[in-house]
């Protein structure tokens, strides 16, 4: 019985790496397409740190990526520069590979 025992302690374990790599993954997703942002919209490198923490609290209001997204969307819209909805989720996507990388070349 402690065989089984091990082998479910060991899936806890990976599940909860997973999930902690999952976490990560996103924060620093985040944190780069509110970099990506900042840049379109033309941020001074202090006021770039502080839009990239914003997208980052901004996906704590609802599970998924939609309150991102209306975030950035809303915010480049709103000062006047041409993108839409399409050209965000691209971004977000391309942003989960380089997280991923990022997040991978540190350990």
């Amino acid at each position: 019985m402690t065989s089984f025992d091990d082998r479910e302690k060991a899936f806890e374990a990976k599940y909860a790496r997973d999930e902690d790599m999952a976490f990560r993954v996103t924060a620093r997703r985040n944190k780069l397409v509110g970099q990506w942002a900042a840049a379109k919209l033309g941020l001074t490198p202090e006021e770039t740190d502080a839009y990239a923490k914003a997208v980052v609290q901004a996906d704590f209001e609802e599970a998924g990526d939609e309150d991102v997204i209306r975030k950035v969307l809303g915010d480049l819209l709103a000062a006047g520069v041409e993108t839409d909805d399409a050209e965000v989720r691209k971004a977000l996507s391309d942003q989960t590979v380089e997280a991923r990388r990022q997040l991978m070349e540190a350990k």
